[in-house]
């Protein structure tokens, strides 16, 4: 397995791609949006500067893996060849399964077909291709290049073989995979977003400030970063579309977004990539964000 192609050319499908074309995979990155896939280059240039600068990677190592990396507007032909296809696009269920309708057509017999979603059924994913057997979850955390977890997902249908490759291939990466079974939300945000919705809550019914929250959590319970911080990172659309799935999954409303979270998100107010969450990102500075005033 060597020739990899990624849908999606956003944060996940760039670091995907980075991560793999590190470790001496050729890369087809794939986005519709051509511009899009100029600035994707431009980051992973410079996420491997970052690696240059902190020694961790060699001038010759940084320019191996920008040549391993090819892009493309035009599906069909990015995914002719690959062994392996990972999809990383916008956590929408509709655009999934358009997608991996294409990718069954697409993609050579016996190429694996993987989704990165953080929150949507592998099985339902799976049932939409005759190739169900091959078809599984590989979530990576974000930044991909940095952190180690990858959330194996195996769908009802996904095989042995094919769950036993994508865990080698992790090891490969210098990942550390683990295998989850296809439940809404698998493991990480089925434990992750009712906290950060908790927190949300929290903020929401004036306990306590965005700030006090955060520092609690981090002095407290030893987080490297607060649950609201931690919302703004991932996105809080993102939050509010993985919450929605837990909801539906499970038909609890334990799962029910707060109210304030539906609303920032409405008013377009989505963290880090709008510019402002429940921290101000307006003067660049992510690791010291100023924390917004709700009340």
């Amino acid at each position: 397995m060597k020739n990899i192609a990624v849908i999606g050319s956003g944060t996940m499908g760039n670091g995907i791609a980075h991560t793999f074309a590190q470790f001496g995979y050729r890369v087809n990155l794939i986005d519709i949006n051509a511009q899009a896939l100029e600035m994707a280059l431009n980051t992973i240039s410079k996420n491997l500067d970052r690696q240059l600068s902190k020694g961790t990677l060699t001038e010759a190592q940084k320019t191996d893996t920008l040549a391993n990396i090819s892009s493309f507007t035009d599906m069909q032909a990015g995914v002719a060849q690959a062994d392996l296809v990972i999809e990383a696009a916008t956590e929408d269920l509709e655009l999934k399964l358009k997608i991996f309708r294409n990718l069954n057509t697409f993609a050579k017999p016996e190429a694996i077909l993987a989704s990165n979603t953080s929150s949507i059924s592998i099985t339902r994913i799976a049932a939409v291709t005759n190739r169900r057997e091959k078809v599984i979850g590989m979530h990576f955390m974000n930044p991909v290049p940095v952190m180690k977890l990858v959330e194996v997902i195996r769908g009802y249908t996904t095989s042995d073989a094919t769950t036993e490759t994508i865990m080698e291939l992790s090891r490969k990466l210098a990942k550390v995979p683990v295998e989850v079974n296809d439940y809404p939300g698998f493991v990480a945000n089925r434990i992750l977003m009712p906290m950060i919705n908790e927190a949300i809550y929290t903020l929401y019914e004036n306990v306590a400030g965005v700030a006090e929250i955060d520092t609690v959590m981090k002095l407290g319970m030893a987080h490297p970063m607060g649950p609201l911080q931690l919302a703004d990172f991932i996105g809080l659309d993102v939050c509010l579309a993985i919450l929605k799935v837990l909801q539906d999954g499970f038909g609890n409303p334990k799962y029910a977004p707060c109210p304030l979270l539906v609303n920032m998100v409405t008013a377009g107010k989505k963290g880090v990539k709008s510019g402002e969450g429940f921290y101000d990102y307006t003067n660049g500075q992510k690791d010291a964000p100023v924390a917004v005033k709700f009340s």
